[in-house]
């Protein structure tokens, strides 16, 4: 039996701020999660987002939701990359 990862996804450059809890095996890619988060927000494609900590730290999605919820936790956050690196 597959152990199960949970994270609370916010959307960011909503200022409602949004937020859907996904729950998914652990050896699961990363980039499945952000991808279907970002469906589930209405958002074209991943591509455009980058994935963050609630302290700003940058998620590299190239690994697996296992290994990003042992690192980083259980809050994500998105945010459009052309705001990454920018002035709050």
């Amino acid at each position: 039996m597959s152990k199960k990862v949970q994270f609370k996804i916010t959307l960011t450059s909503d200022r409602k701020q949004p937020y859907r809890v996904v729950t998914v095996g652990e050896e699961a890619p990363f980039t499945a999660v952000l991808r279907f988060a970002a469906e589930q927000f209405g958002i074209q494609s991943a591509d455009t987002m980058a994935a963050t900590t609630t302290d700003g730290t940058g998620i590299n999605p190239s690994q697996t939701a296992g290994n990003v919820f042992l690192k980083y936790g259980t809050e994500i956050r998105l945010i459009p990359r052309d705001k990454v690196g920018g002035a709050c």
